[in-house]
């Protein structure tokens, strides 16, 4: 017979600070903001963040899902973790759906030029069955009502739905934006640029939402955060690796498809080439930021999370230029 968890705290342990999550969504949507409005490509300011917000909770998801796996079983402090974990994940997978409803809405009226209260049922019907955009946008709609619905069995009923299946069925909806969006519509190397970007968006989004999710609820349990740390050291540097990676590919791609190949101007005459570059130094900077952690970790340095939180802080900031990007045109600016 099946039982629902109870989340009780093991003794010593405290409760996870929610505050570090709110900071970084913010510095996510500003970071989108900003750099939408110095590159001039970022739309209206609403479906930036919105769209920023959408991206920061379905991140944050899959590295809920992606902590929920790698909890050890038989660890004692784990069925307490792993109750909240379950809980947080159906709460913010609400706001992801509510978020990607919002997202809707504002590309529908930037499409149609109207204001959202005079958008009707034909229009939003036509811009979701007509428009590549529209029905990359439904789809991600339904994947992330999937993702709720296989959120709020688990927290019923953990025994009916394994974490892995939410981590699969999250990392596929938040990819959905992105590979449906124009950088996977070119004619051209249209696999490897699906395939390309698929990688890119789900290895970040493991990378990032896991080590902010291991922070906010493993980092209390200090037993438990000895045993899930190395796994997700393992599951990071894969991460890192895919994102370096495919990064470079999709860039060099969008490049070769719009301006015959890398040129200098290409990346500092347009806004997309500018978000291209900010994000690149982010990154940059978060390997680095990421490296000394490391080392403080191997020798025993503290305070080893709160450098952790600086490298989600700067993660952070890369989403919001990501969610921007995803926003820009890659001709020049004249």
């Amino acid at each position: 017979m099946h039982q629902r968890r109870v989340a009780v705290l093991a003794p010593g342990a405290t409760r996870p600070d929610l505050a570090a999550p709110a900071l970084w969504a913010g510095l996510a949507a500003v970071s989108a903001l900003v750099a939408g409005v110095l590159t001039a490509s970022g739309g209206p300011a609403g479906l930036v963040v919105s769209r920023t917000l959408m991206t920061v909770a379905g991140v944050a998801v899959v590295g809920l899902a992606l902590v929920a796996v790698l909890l050890p079983a038989r660890h004692r402090q784990a069925p307490a973790v792993a109750a909240r974990v379950d809980q947080l994940a159906v709460v913010v997978a609400g706001g992801w759906l509510a978020a990607t409803f919002v997202v809707i809405g504002g590309r529908v009226a930037d499409a149609t030029a109207r204001p959202l209260a005079e958008i009707g049922t034909a229009e939003l019907v036509a811009w979701a069955t007509r428009l590549g955009a529209g029905q990359g946008m439904m789809l991600t709609a339904a994947a992330t009502a999937v993702v709720l619905g296989c959120a709020v069995v688990r927290l019923r009923r953990p025994a009916r739905m394994p974490a892995r299946a939410v981590l699969a069925l999250a990392a596929f909806a938040v990819i959905t934006p992105a590979v449906t969006g124009h950088s996977a519509a070119a004619d051209r190397f249209q696999l490897v640029g699906v395939v390309g970007i698929g990688v890119h968006v789900a290895a970040a989004a493991a990378w990032v939402g896991g080590l902010g999710a291991l922070l906010v609820l493993v980092a209390p349990h200090r037993g438990l955060l000895v045993a899930v740390l190395p796994r997700f050291s393992h599951v990071a540097t894969a991460c890192i690796a895919g994102v370096a990676a495919t990064g470079v590919l999709t860039a060099a791609l969008q490049l070769a498809l719009s301006h015959g190949g890398w040129t200098w101007d290409a990346l500092t005459g347009t806004g997309w080439g500018l978000l291209v570059l900010a994000k690149t130094a982010a990154l940059a900077a978060i390997g680095a930021l990421g490296w000394l952690t490391r080392r403080r970790m191997a020798a025993s340095r503290t305070p080893l999370l709160r450098w952790a939180g600086y490298e989600v802080a700067l993660m952070a900031v890369a989403l919001g230029l990501a969610a921007a990007l995803t926003q820009a045109p890659s001709h020049v600016v004249s």
